[in-house]
C-alpha cells in the first residue's frame, strides 16, 4: 500500500508583487517541498483584508500577481494546490467554530499582535478581526489537516496557539477530528534591503522578482555599502555588507565572489566593479523567472486559481462535514 504523503500548508498575504526576500525566505524552500509532500499554497486574502479593510481594492489584483510569481519560481500547479483563501468559505466556517471556544486571553497574549499594532501606523487595527487572526490561521491549517507548517522561529508561537485551539476542540467534543500540526522550522537567510534596513516594499528598498534588468542595475548601484570606505583603495568590510550578502546568495560564480571579497578587504577593488558584477549576477539569476512570468497568460493563471481553489475546497468540505456531524445539534 502506498504511504500517504504528509500535508503541508503555507501561504502569503497578497500585498503586491514578490521580492528577493520572499524568494530566499520561502519560495526556494516551497519548490523543494513539492517533491516530498502534498503541498497547499494559499493566497491569504482574508488575512490581508484584516489590515487593509479600509482600502481593499488592490487585494484581488495583488493575489493574481502573487500566483504569477509563484509559478514563475517553480511552484507547479500539477503537483501542488495553489488556491485563494476567500474562494474556500470553509475557512471562515471553521474559524467561527474555533472562535467560539478560544479564550480571549490567548489572543491578547500573542506577541505579534502588540508588535503589529505598534508597527502598522496610520491604520485602526484595534479590531475584532485583527485580534482574532490567529483563530483564522488555526482554521487555515486544520481544515486541510496539515501535518506540517513551514515557519521561522518567530512564528512558532502562532503554530502552538493553533495546536492549543485544536486540542481544546478535541477536549470539549470528545473526538479527534483534526491533525495537530507540527512546525517545520526553516532557516531563513537574512536578506536586508538595499539600504541595510529591513526589506519592505513600503521602504522602497527591495528588488522585485519581476523587475526589469535595467531597473535592477539602477537599484544595485544605489545599494548601501561600507560607510567607512571613502575611496576604492581603502580596505573595506565584507561581513554584513549588503552587497556581499547578495553576492553570497545570488552569484553562482563563487570564485568571483571570493576574489571580490579578497580585493575589497585589501582595498584593491572599487564599489563600481563589485556592484556591476552583482547586477550581472542578479539578472542572470532572475532572468529565467522573468521569462517564465512573461510567458504566463492571464487565462492560464485564472485557470490555475479556479482549479486549485476547487481542489482545496473539496478537501475542506470533507473536514467541515465531520465538524458539522459532531456539532449537528447547533448547525443543522
Amino acid at each position: 500500500m502506498k504511504k500517504r504523503k504528509k500535508i503541508i500548508l503555507s501561504g502569503m498575504r497578497p500585498t503586491g508583487r514578490l521580492h528577493l526576500g520572499h524568494l530566499v525566505g520561502a519560495l526556494n524552500n516551497w519548490v523543494k517541498l513539492q517533491d516530498e509532500y502534498d503541498c497547499f499554497f494559499m493566497v491569504a486574502d482574508w488575512h490581508a483584508l484584516m489590515s487593509e479593510y479600509e482600502k481593499p481594492s488592490d487585494i484581488k489584483e495583488n493575489g493574481f500577481e502573487v500566483v504569477k510569481d509563484w509559478i514563475s519560481c517553480g511552484i507547479d500547479p500539477e503537483r501542488s494546490v495553489i488556491f485563494v483563501q476567500s474562494m474556500v468559505p470553509e475557512h471562515l466556517e471553521l474559524a467561527m467554530v474555533f472562535g467560539l471556544l478560544t479564550p480571549l486571553g490567548w489572543l491578547e497574549r500573542c506577541p505579534t499582535y502588540k508588535e503589529q499594532l505598534r508597527e502598522l501606523k496610520g491604520r485602526m487595527l484595534a479590531t475584532y478581526g485583527f485580534l482574532g487572526y490567529p483563530v483564522l490561521q488555526a482554521a487555515d491549517i486544520a481544515v486541510y489537516n496539515a501535518d506540517l507548517v513551514p515557519v521561522g522561529e518567530d512564528q512558532v508561537h502562532h503554530l502552538e496557539l493553533a495546536r492549543e485551539i485544536i486540542r481544546r476542540f478535541h477536549g470539549l467534543y470528545g473526538e479527534e477530528v483534526f491533525t495537530e500540526p507540527e512546525a517545520m522550522l526553516t532557516k531563513v537567510p537574512r536578506l536586508v534591503g538595499l539600504d541595510n534596513r529591513k526589506m519592505s516594499k513600503s521602504y522602497g528598498n527591495s528588488i522585485l522578482l519581476s523587475e526589469p534588468a535595467e531597473d535592477i542595475r539602477k537599484k544595485v548601484f544605489s545599494m548601501y555599502t561600507d560607510p567607512k570606505r571613502v575611496r576604492a583603495d581603502v580596505p573595506g568590510t565584507v561581513e554584513g555588507n549588503p552587497v556581499f550578502v547578495y553576492h553570497d546568495l545570488f552569484n553562482r560564480d563563487k570564485e568571483e565572489v571570493e576574489d571580490l571579497k579578497s580585493r575589497y578587504r585589501t582595498g584593491r577593488v572599487g564599489d563600481v566593479e563589485v556592484k556591476e558584477k552583482l547586477s550581472a549576477a542578479l539578472n542572470d539569476y532572475l532572468g529565467p523567472i522573468r521569462e517564465k512570468r512573461a510567458a504566463l497568460t492571464d487565462d492560464r493563471v485564472h485557470d490555475v486559481i479556479v482549479d486549485g481553489s476547487a481542489r482545496a475546497r473539496a478537501v475542506a468540505r470533507m473536514t467541515m462535514a465531520k465538524v458539522k456531524e459532531l456539532l449537528h445539534q447547533i448547525v443543522d
